[in-house]
């Protein structure tokens, strides 16, 4: 009897209780306290908010309130839908943003393995301090420049290419040249603050499997190809299925920053849509009901592509 007892004694001993919130909170309650700040703001900024929400089924008007006008269902969904300027900003926005997605999101990948190999050490941090900068221009700047540089009349691209003999180009006068620099400036803009985050990934790679590869025979290329790459592969995932989240978002100032009245075929975009509805004209419940249809089918696309990605034997992003 003693025996046993001992034993259990022992199995209870071994065992750790688990430890409640409490606990915790107790234990880093300054940590915690640093938390109630962002914390608040999320609240006041993007919950609250969401209250306004009820306007996208009420025939809304602003001397009403929120808690005023007449409940009307989805018809105020069933007027944007069937909106002639609809069909326009959908189609505008998924091939601005797909485009977009398929350009933009390899450009951080490839810049962050291309900066890795890089063994000058200064030279490295000067690259990098250049390549983020544009990150931290706004819009309007970058659009002002992009004028600068490539307006017809008197752009500094094509005056060089006049002098050349080549002749001047409409990069932001013509609808399809529009969206080609669209493109690519939204890539320049973008491609060296996302390397921060792989570049992060690489260098928690673990170094003995640089040297296992180089034991094999592998030089740097082969191990880009089978290490690097593998090891940052949860990382990559898991920031795809975030920007699959935004293709039917999209940046307003992007779009606003960049757009002229010659240009007018791929700039109606849904967030130049609400922005027009809810702002110039007025049409608080259309803009409200649009930007929550934009908003409810980002967290489908985000749903989905997290299960799919868990399907195929990744983390995933939930």
């Amino acid at each position: 009897m003693k025996t046993a007892k001992t034993n259990l004694a022992q199995m209870n001993f071994g065992i750790k209780k688990k430890k409640g919130p409490l606990f915790y909170l107790k234990k880093d309650w300054q940590l915690y306290s640093l938390l109630l700040l962002p914390l608040a703001f999320c609240i006041l900024f993007k919950y609250v908010p969401m209250y306004g929400l009820v306007i996208a089924f009420k025939d809304y008007k602003i001397k009403d309130g929120f808690g005023g006008g007449t409940w009307v269902g989805m018809e105020v969904f069933k007027k944007v839908f069937s909106h002639r300027q609809f069909k326009e900003a959908l189609r505008n926005t998924l091939l601005l943003n797909v485009l977009d997605l398929v350009v933009s999101f390899p450009m951080p990948i490839i810049l962050a393995l291309l900066l890795n190999e890089i063994r000058c050490k200064w030279f490295k941090k000067v690259s990098q301090t250049v390549l983020y900068l544009p990150h931290f221009l706004s819009w309007i700047i970058i659009g002002a420049l992009a004028y600068q540089l490539f307006s017809q009349a008197n752009g500094v691209v094509n005056t060089m290419l006049e002098n050349l003999g080549i002749g001047s180009v409409n990069f932001l006068q013509d609808d399809q040249n529009w969206l080609i620099s669209y493109i690519i400036i939204g890539a320049w803009q973008s491609m060296g603050w996302g390397t921060i985050i792989y570049l992060a990934a690489i260098t928690s790679v673990n170094p003995e499997l640089y040297e296992a590869a180089r034991v094999d025979g592998a030089g740097r290329w082969k191990q880009m190809l089978h290490v690097t790459i593998p090891c940052i592969r949860s990382t990559i995932v898991i920031l795809l299925i975030m920007n699959l989240g935004k293709i039917m978002g999209g940046s307003f100032e992007r779009v606003n920053s960049l757009m002229n009245v010659a240009t007018t075929e791929y700039t109606t975009t849904i967030p130049i849509l609400v922005y027009n509805w809810g702002i110039k004209d007025m049409k608080f419940s259309q803009s409200t009901a649009l930007g929550l249809f934009q908003s409810l089918i980002g967290l489908m696309l985000v749903l989905f592509s997290d299960f799919i990605a868990k399907r195929l034997g990744e983390d995933g992003l939930i």
